[in-house]
C-alpha cells in the first residue's frame, strides 16, 4: 500500500497538530495565517485530511472505515473514530511502545509484536477488548520498545488501555469518545463521505 512520503511540516502547518505523524513541535511563528475566508467544502476536506494523515491511511482505506461505520449502530462519527483508534498500530502508539504511528506501524510490519501470544504483522489488526499487546521475546524487540519507552516523555494513558509490564499492554474496553488524542469534528468527515457517494 502507499503511503504518505512527504513533508510532515507541510501537512502539519496546514491542517494543524497531527500527534501520531511526528513527535516534532513547530518552531513558534512559522503557522500559516490567512485571512481568506473558507468555503464549507474546504473545511470538510481539511478535516478528512487531517484524520487521514494522521492515522496514516489511503483515501481508499479511510474510505471503507467509513462505509463499516455507516453500516453499524451508533452515531457514524463515533463508531469511525472508535473503528480508527482500535487499530493495532495506534495503540502502540497510544500505549508509548512507538514515538508515532509510522514507528508504530513499522513494528508491526518486522513483527515484533505479538497479541494474545500471537505474532501480527497487519498494522490495520482490529484490537479487541481483552486483547493483550506485548513485544516478541527476542533482544532486538524488546530493546527496540524500551528505546521507545524511555525517549517518549509520559503522558496519561487513555482509559481503556493498561501497561501494567513494560512490555505489555492491554486493551480493557473500546474507546471512549474524549480520550481520541486528535481534535477533530468527525461529523464533517462523515458529511464529506456523504456527499461523495
Amino acid at each position: 500500500m502507499s503511503r504518505y512520503r512527504g513533508p510532515r511540516f507541510k501537512k502539519i502547518r496546514r491542517l494543524g497538530a497531527l500527534p501520531g505523524l511526528t513527535r516534532k513541535e513547530l518552531p513558534v511563528g512559522s503557522e500559516q495565517s490567512r485571512s481568506s475566508k473558507k468555503s464549507q467544502y474546504r473545511i470538510r476536506l481539511e478535516e478528512k485530511q487531517k484524520l487521514r494523515f494522521h492515522y496514516g491511511l489511503t483515501e481508499r482505506q479511510l474510505l471503507k472505515y467509513v462505509r463499516i461505520a455507516g453500516k453499524a449502530k451508533g452515531s457514524t462519527g463515533e463508531v469511525l473514530l472508535q473503528l480508527l483508534e482500535m487499530r493495532l498500530d495506534n495503540i502502540l502508539f497510544r500505549l508509548g511502545m512507538a514515538a508515532t504511528i509510522p514507528q508504530a506501524r513499522q513494528l508491526v510490519n518486522h513483527r515484533h509484536v505479538l497479541v494474545n501470544g500471537r505474532i501480527v504483522d497487519i498494522p490495520s489488526y482490529r484490537c479487541k477488548p481483552e486483547d493483550i499487546i506485548t513485544a516478541k521475546d527476542d533482544k532486538k524487540s524488546r530493546t527496540l520498545i524500551q528505546n521507545y519507552l524511555e525517549s517518549a516523555p509520559r503522558k496519561q494513558l487513555p482509559t481503556h488501555l493498561i501497561l501494567p509490564f513494560q512490555y505489555k499492554g492491554l486493551v480493557k474496553q473500546i474507546i471512549d469518545s474524549k480520550w481520541v488524542g486528535l481534535e477533530i469534528n468527525e461529523l464533517l468527515v462523515v458529511e464529506y463521505y456523504s456527499r461523495q457517494t
